[in-house]
């Protein structure tokens, strides 16, 4: 019953409906690159970043669960990726290598923070010079759906004004997803 619930994420993650595909390509991440994703959930994202960045990259799986990181431990041995670094996060705070970020990945995430600016600013400290945040995030949902009832759900305009109070400017922006928004920002130079 243990691996139900990150099997059903990765159903979702890789659902042609969620265009999972369309996300790695906006993305552009190259090998050797490294990459956290933040609230990796079964780690559906982050065995595909692992197999695009290679052995010289990195991708970090940062979860609050430690179930959901053992997992994903387990599904990467199962792939031979040796690249893939569980990592708990534990009240907010992130075990990350300082400045060495290409990209940080949050799908489906930030209507789970708390203090998102407080949050976003010191994400920069993790994040290399050039450094991005992507973030993926549901749109309103009809009030009684999951989303709707429970809130799961931040309007772009808001993360869009968060994140630049937090020191960052809207690089690129994507629509192709149906009940998401898709945003990627770069650091204020």
């Amino acid at each position: 019953m243990k691996n139900v619930q990150p099997k059903m994420f990765n159903k979702k993650a890789s659902n042609p409906k969620n265009k999972p595909d369309q996300i790695i390509e906006a993305i552009v991440l190259k090998h050797g690159q490294c990459i956290a994703d933040i609230g990796s959930g079964g780690g559906y994202f982050s065995l595909r970043f692992a197999k695009i960045v290679g052995q010289e990259g990195k991708v970090y799986a940062v979860d609050a669960s430690p179930d959901f990181l053992g997992f994903i431990k387990k599904s990467a041995k199962d792939e031979e990726l040796n690249n893939v670094i569980p990592t708990l996060v534990s009240e907010d705070r992130l075990d990350l290598p300082e400045k060495s970020l290409d990209f940080v990945f949050m799908r489906n995430v930030t209507h789970h923070i708390r203090n998102r600016v407080k949050y976003f600013r010191n994400l920069k400290n993790f994040l290399k010079p050039d450094g991005k945040i992507i973030i993926i995030e549901y749109k309103k949902g009809k009030f009684f759906t999951f989303r709707g009832i429970f809130g799961h759900d931040v309007p772009k305009e808001v993360i869009r004004r968060e994140m630049e109070e937090a020191g960052y400017l809207l690089e690129n922006e994507f629509d192709f997803l149906p009940e998401q928004h898709f945003t990627i920002y770069s650091k204020q130079s």
